[in-house]
């Protein structure tokens, strides 16, 4: 099992600039460090095996072992303020629907210490509401309902604390009641424990207040489930002013005018947080007067459906008011907040590429990968590696093949690895975008801020095509490996600089090559790479279901992408009616193709089937012959097939599988080249979203909708378009030392597209 572990606080960098990696080792003593430059990732003895290349930096050595944990559970922090810490009675209200409230102790809105007491509304183990007080000096009370609450329903939940009296009152109110339960409750109890809330603690929702780690704020009792205008006051309200607190909505408590209906006691508002305002960001913010804003710790999900939701509208930016609610998790991480152990300043003499920090200690070893761009604005090559690292995020410590459901459409079984298992144990240190949260709901942000277990090389994929079963960024060195071999010279750039840089990123290349598996795309790089294309640009795509889903990069927090499953497409898990649209950006989620952009208007083809047994070859169409594609056949017998050895499933057509399609928007004067139509078995599926009634006709050996197209067309400016349209066609440029058809094909469309001569369109 793996002991030692990483992640570097960036996946590129430039010459000049630093890097910093953080580490944990649980087996003591020390560990060398150095740097190596990965070719070649694929451990396969039937390629060429693995390949990587030391290179001398200038922080390689020696560092002392440590473990770091990882804190994983998402809350609301409110720093501590004398309105906090001079409460003597208080009450809290707050909306609630939880998702596994029987999990064990969670902390909804507490300000608790746990030397110091504070106090704490929380589930109790039972489910049931309960407020907990503690006196600082170790006396510890806690009154609970008795009533357990139920999953996925939303509830009014006032909790207060009366000093002179020292009186508490619980009272759980169902939103909506069902008939055979008896969830409305209210519990009267004298206590004889009196909080202490002037106890340095912070305020927190979603979670209790544990220690702090130099700056950082851990927390604990993390609760599954949303919350909804949460509200602080500084004396008990009767049940009548609860009433009238809980119907007030956050503009009137802003405004304290009279004649609003909180006029009244609205003095009595210490804090009334409105999670609809801010969505976009991490923070939270008070409407009343003291302003006690908050900060968001792991991100929670936002944009999420409130408790006054009434399915009116969608857009949570048309109705904030009815998207107050934030979405916690026991399991939510973002960063592992880990602190760093050595750093690198790139040399400027290292060339641009995919590199990686080697971890030794005894026989344990790691790969920290990361890759080296370009100075700004100075490409070193005419041709751009554009790797795809929104998808390695997309994917990062994905549990997928653990789930049956997903393994049964492999067709055979799944191989774990000791990396799998360790990411199947140690949840901790998160999820993918494909993943569910133990309390049922969909992942939707993904973050490279903590170590990635299946970003490394010599890493196998369990659903990867029977040969070398690769998957993202291993298979991606296939394509390195080959530009390296066969001489080519070439710069890396990454999805997040394509995020942020856009055309200017690549508007020093005459062309430039995709991964494998690009699957996932925000907005801004899906414009760029539509600007480099219309400008003259040369694309060459070199996957399988590319440009499929929208993503969204948060604008603050680096190194966090986030996914809405809207509508249809492959999917193993669907968004909750009402939260399609981004939290980051507002924009509506799904894929590209449901939102008028699909992958064939920029590449000519589209995401159309997968499998994941055996690949196929293509077999060279009509449109082969034509003149226009006579540099693309150059060397190559007319009819012979394309890509019959390789080294994901046997062949260069396979796992996902995109088609030319002029509905979609593939361009009419594109070619279609060569197809893999008629070659693929019955694993292979149409996907969903093509399909407008349930059909047997769906298979491989059934649906002339189950294959890769091969396409190549010319666009203004000169520029032009090659697309694979096969994830699994990389694994097909290696074999027999890189002389076969697939290998001369790519070769010859890359010398063309780096060449300075401009396309003609016919």
């Amino acid at each position: 099992m793996l002991k030692i572990l990483g992640y570097p606080d960036r996946f590129s960098v430039r010459p000049g600039e630093t890097i910093r990696f953080m580490v944990s080792s649980e087996l003591g003593g020390h560990y060398t460090a150095d740097f190596v430059r990965i070719v070649h990732g694929d451990v396969n003895p039937d390629g060429p095996g693995y390949k990587e290349i030391e290179v001398k930096g200038p922080s390689s050595g020696t560092y002392s072992s440590r473990i770091q944990q990882v804190h994983p559970g998402s809350s609301v922090v409110v720093a501590d303020h004398p309105k906090l810490a001079n409460l003597s009675s208080f009450h809290v209200q707050c909306m609630v629907w939880p998702t596994l409230p029987t999990r064990g102790e969670q902390g909804l809105i507490a300000k608790w210490s746990p030397d110091r007491g504070g106090f704490a509304l929380i589930l109790d183990e039972t489910g049931a509401p309960a407020l907990r007080l503690g006196n600082g000096d170790g006396g510890v009370q806690t009154v609970s309902t008795g009533t357990p609450l139920i999953a996925r329903e939303w509830y009014r939940l006032d909790a207060s604390f009366d000093a002179d009296k020292r009186k508490v009152v619980l009272r759980q109110i169902p939103l909506f009641d069902h008939p055979s339960t008896a969830a409305r409750t209210r519990t009267e109890k004298r206590v004889d424990v009196v909080p202490i809330l002037d106890n340095g603690a912070p305020l927190t929702i979603g979670a209790w207040f544990e220690r702090t780690e130099g700056a950082r704020v851990i927390t604990a009792g993390h609760y599954d489930g949303k919350i909804d205008a949460p509200r602080l006051l500084r004396r008990p309200f009767n049940d009548t002013e609860a009433e009238a607190l809980a119907a007030a909505s956050s503009p009137n408590l802003a405004a304290s005018v009279h004649p609003s209906p909180v006029a009244a006691f609205v003095a009595d508002i210490v804090a009334a947080w409105d999670f609809s305002q801010g969505i976009e960001s991490t923070r939270v913010h008070d409407v009343a007067a003291n302003r006690l804003d908050g900060t968001l710790k792991n991100l929670p999900t936002r944009a999420a459906k409130g408790h006054n939701w009434t399915g009116e509208e969608m857009n949570w930016r048309h109705r904030p008011d009815q998207y107050g609610a934030i979405h916690f998790h026991h399991d939510d991480l973002y960063d592992a907040g880990w602190e760093p152990d050595f750093e690198l300043t790139v040399p400027a003499d290292w060339r641009s590429g995919s590199y990686a920090a080697r971890l030794t200690c005894g026989a344990h070893e790691e790969y920290i990968p990361f890759f080296v761009i370009p100075p700004r604005g100075r490409p070193g090559a005419k041709l751009a590696f554009l790797v795809p690292t929104a998808s390695y995020m997309a994917y990062a410590n994905e549990h997928l093949l653990m789930s049956g459901e997903a393994s049964s459409g492999l067709g055979r079984l799944a191989v774990f690895t000791a990396r799998d298992m360790y990411v199947n144990e140690h949840r901790e240190i998160g999820y993918s975008l494909y993943d569910y949260h133990a309390d049922g709901s969909g992942v939707c942000y993904s973050s490279r801020l903590r170590p990635v277990i299946n970003m490394r090389p010599k890493y196998q994929f369990g659903a990867g095509m029977v040969g070398s079963s690769l998957h993202q960024y291993n298979a991606d060195t296939h394509i390195i490996d080959w530009l390296e071999a066969m001489g080519h010279a070439f710069d890396v750039i990454t999805d997040e600089d394509l995020h942020n840089e856009g055309m200017e990123l690549l508007s020093g290349y005459r062309a430039v090559m995709t991964g494998t598996h690009p699957e996932y795309y925000s907005t801004a790089m899906l414009d760029a790479l539509h600007a480099f294309k219309n400008q003259g640009g040369r694309l060459i795509y070199m996957g399988g279901n590319g440009f499929y889903w929208r993503i969204a990069f948060h604008q603050d927090l680096p190194g966090v992408i986030e996914v809405r499953r809207a509508e249809g497409g492959i999917r193993t898990w669907m968004a909750e009616p009402g939260e399609y649209y981004h939290s980051f950006t507002g924009e509506y989620g799904g894929i590209w193709l449901r939102q008028g952009r699909p992958p064939q208007t920029l590449c000519g083809v589209g995401f159309t089937a997968q499998g994941f047994d055996i690949s196929a070859p293509y077999k060279p169409t009509p449109d082969s012959r034509d003149p226009r594609a006579a540099f693309i056949f150059d060397g190559i017998p007319e009819g012979a097939p394309i890509g019959d050895t390789g080294l994901v499933g046997g062949a260069a057509g396979g796992f996902e599988l995109d088609r030319a399609d002029r509905r979609h928007g593939t361009p009419p004067h594109a070619l279609v080249l060569a197809t893999t139509m008629g070659g693929h078995t019955d694993t292979f599926l149409v996907v969903p979203e093509e399909l407008h009634i349930t059909a047997a006709n769906i298979t491989g050996t059934s649906s002339p909708l189950v294959r890769a197209d091969m396409v190549f067309y010319e666009t203004p400016g000169g520029g032009a378009v090659f697309s694979t349209g096969s994830i699994a066609f990389a694994g097909s440029l290696s074999p027999n030392g890189y002389r076969n058809n697939a290998s001369r094909m790519i070769d010859n469309v890359v010398r063309r597209f780096v060449d300075d001569a401009a396309f003609v369109a016919p």
